[in-house]
């Protein structure tokens, strides 16, 4: 059994996704998100955001959706977005093993990959 809070504690640093379980090739992460990130996509696969504590945005070309506590949302592949949060938000992604959180647009806030906690 996972503990999402447990493993929540068990970091501060912001956009920096861990690693909590996988199921066949993909991977379960948690992430504590706060300000802005990058413009990015994933040009291989769909992202999944799911809001376990706070709020948070996601900008896209033409507009911008807000997820809540208990919310979710499918990012299609290839389809460009920036996630930010004005106050400290708590998600679960879930992807493919091996995705960049960045995708190809590598900078300051390209996390470390495969990072178990």
């Amino acid at each position: 059994m996972i503990n999402l809070q447990d493993k929540f504690a068990k970091f501060s640093e912001h956009w920096t996704p861990k690693v909590i379980a996988e199921m066949n090739d993909y991977q379960f992460k948690l992430v504590k998100i706060e300000g802005e990130f990058v413009w990015h996509n994933h040009s291989d696969t769909d992202e999944v955001f799911i809001v376990v504590e706070g709020k948070m945005k996601i900008e896209f070309e033409h507009e911008t959706i807000e997820l809540n506590q208990g919310e979710m949302y499918v990012v299609p592949k290839g389809v460009q977005h920036k996630p930010y949060a004005e106050q400290e938000c708590k998600v679960m992604l879930v992807e493919p093993k091996g995705v960049v959180n960045t995708g190809e647009n590598s900078g300051d806030l390209t996390a470390q990959n495969d990072v178990w906690i």
